[in-house]
């Protein structure tokens, strides 16, 4: 095959663009059972960030046949996720895309492979890469929701605040948007400092969140002590598709490091797990880092074991 050539497009994309690009994302994770693309970079497809370089590899007629995506927010560790459309794999596309990707950093260059697929790694080793991070995909079953009073009525939620212990003084509530953004973006920011994604989330970045169809500020919930935000739970729900059942998602977990050691985290994690019951859900997943053995080792308490693994190359 021969491309007619690789186009590099800075800040959004337009419609029809992304539209092109999904698509071509959505038959690549039919094909290999996973997203070639994580949530962020399907989001940056239209987000107003100029740091955004978008490739596009079209073949001759003007088939998109590959697209890669470098963020350049911190251009001292520039990171890109690609994906090669099926039908043009093993044409040197992913190749292509790899090279430009490097070329359009202005330094390092990390690589994301979701599934840790071995035709990820033959690309990776092949431009001199090697695995510098693994990211633990960890799903736990769930049990049955309670009967509910009514026989045919919905199931009644189970009520946290009876069902988990709190540490003393600690309330939970619901995120209330327009009113808990700063509050939340700080202590993230403080949870996760040595994260290098989720410890950048911006304004913007959480705004862009609320604004996705699976946003609910009722699982996102707050952990408070006289007023002070010490920790939250997020949680998305992702509806089922024919293949997978439907499964609900601890998004993000975060205590601010001057509440640790309070059992907070384990605390919240029941709380979710409970809300995810109470919704009719049978399976949870969640994320995290494969270094995290403190994580690792709660998670695992919870119920959860590893189900897949994407890896960063450097």
């Amino acid at each position: 095959m021969t491309l007619a050539h690789l186009t590099v497009l800075r800040g959004p994309l337009e419609a029809p663009i992304a539209a092109d690009v999904r698509a071509l994302a959505g038959a690549a994770a039919s094909a290999d059972g996973v997203a070639p693309l994580g949530e962020q970079p399907l989001l940056g497809l239209t987000a107003p960030e100029p740091t955004t370089a978008h490739l596009l590899a079209r073949a001759a007629g003007g088939e998109l046949a590959g697209y890669a995506q470098v963020a350049l927010t911190a251009p001292e560790a520039a990171s890109a996720e690609l994906a090669v459309a099926p039908q043009w794999r093993r044409r040197g596309v992913g190749r292509q895309l790899l090279d430009g990707a490097l070329a359009a950093a202005p330094g390092p260059l990390s690589v994301w492979a979701h599934g840790d697929l071995p035709a990820a790694r033959a690309l990776a080793a092949g431009a001199g890469l090697a695995v510098v991070r693994e990211l633990w995909f960890m799903t736990a079953d769930l049990p049955a929701a309670p009967p509910a009073p009514d026989p045919v009525g919905p199931p009644s939620p189970p009520d946290p605040a009876r069902a988990v212990a709190l540490p003393p003084g600690v309330v939970v509530r619901a995120f209330v948007p327009g009113r808990d953004e700063d509050a939340w973006l700080r202590v993230n920011a403080r949870a996760f400092a040595n994260h290098p994604e989720q410890g950048r989330l911006t304004r913007r970045d959480l705004d862009a969140r609320q604004c996705e169809p699976w946003f609910d500020p009722a699982g996102l919930l707050l952990a408070e002590r006289d007023g002070a935000l010490l920790g939250s739970i997020w949680l998305k729900v992702h509806p089922g598709d024919g293949a997978d059942a439907a499964a609900g998602e601890i998004y993000a977990l975060g205590v601010d490091p001057d509440a640790q050691g309070l059992g907070l985290g384990g605390a919240l994690t029941r709380l979710g797990l409970d809300q995810l019951i109470g919704r009719g859900l049978r399976r949870a997943i969640l994320y995290t880092e494969g270094d995290n053995t403190v994580a690792i080792a709660a998670y695992t308490r919870a119920g959860f074991t590893r189900a897949g693994l994407d890896v960063q190359f450097a």
